[in-house]
């Protein structure tokens, strides 16, 4: 797993388009977030908070995983590669495992360069008040939490196709279901009384903002770790079907 895992790296760093994934999220960040005039400016906010940007991120990052995503797998098949890797001495399982892993890495690179935003606030912000580093905390967790089953499901949706782009769009489409789209018919009319908050327990958006509260419910934390393993089992069943196909 860990040949699989550096090979990844290596592989999204050698590609123009792992640069340019990583500088959109970044220079994206960096515009919406200090500079263009916009409800998600931390300077027109008005407080020294991080609200607006873990408002915000998760849209970035729902389009930053998918980008790195995209080739996990589907590059595999199309190359030719996957056949060779099923030669070797690591399950299937590890393969998955291992770019997942590196996926997760990339991610969590991505989203270093933002802590410059904390400390900057921390330093515009009046003594006295300062900020709120439990919620600050929780947040970023929550993101990480979200980049990673945004990970998994677009690792899964990249073993169903040899096509990086079509691998790319149902992962934007399937993420943006489990994400904003239980929550947008949660908000039907049409519901049962009731039945309007268990679906919107079932999306992303409502476990990611939870745990920005600043406190870490094991719910949640089970929620997205059970989105994990649900999606890197369907990658491993789809995975396993498509080379004894092949």
């Amino acid at each position: 797993m860990r040949s699989i895992f550096i090979k990844e790296i290596n592989s999204f760093f050698s590609s123009i388009v792992g640069y340019v994934a990583l500088l959109v999220f970044i220079a994206g960040c960096g515009l919406f977030i200090w500079i263009l005039p916009n409800d998600y400016n931390l300077l027109r906010y008005g407080y020294a908070s991080m609200d607006p940007f873990f408002s915000f991120a998760p849209w970035l990052l729902y389009l930053l995983v998918p980008a790195v995503t995209m080739r996990s797998l589907s590059d595999e098949f199309r190359t030719g590669t996957i056949e060779w890797l099923s030669t070797k001495p690591v399950t299937g399982l590890e393969i998955i495992l291992g770019k997942y892993f590196a996926t997760l890495a990339l991610i969590a690179f991505a989203l270093l360069p933002t802590l410059v935003y904390v400390f900057t606030l921390s330093n515009l912000s009046l003594p006295d008040i300062g900020l709120d580093t439990g919620a600050i905390i929780g947040s970023y967790l929550g993101l990480f939490f979200l980049a990673a089953a945004f990970a998994a499901v677009g690792i899964f949706c990249s073993s169903l196709t040899s096509n990086q782009v079509v691998g790319f769009l149902f992962s934007l489409v399937m993420c943006f279901m489990l994400f904003k789209g239980l929550e947008q018919l949660s908000q039907l009319s049409s519901l049962v009384k009731g039945m309007d908050y268990y679906l919107s327990m079932v999306g992303m958006e409502f476990h990611y903002t939870s745990i920005s509260r600043g406190l870490i419910d094991s719910r949640d934390v089970i929620y997205f770790l059970s989105v994990i393993v649900l999606f890197i089992s369907l990658t491993r069943f789809s995975l396993n079907n498509r080379t004894k196909g092949a």
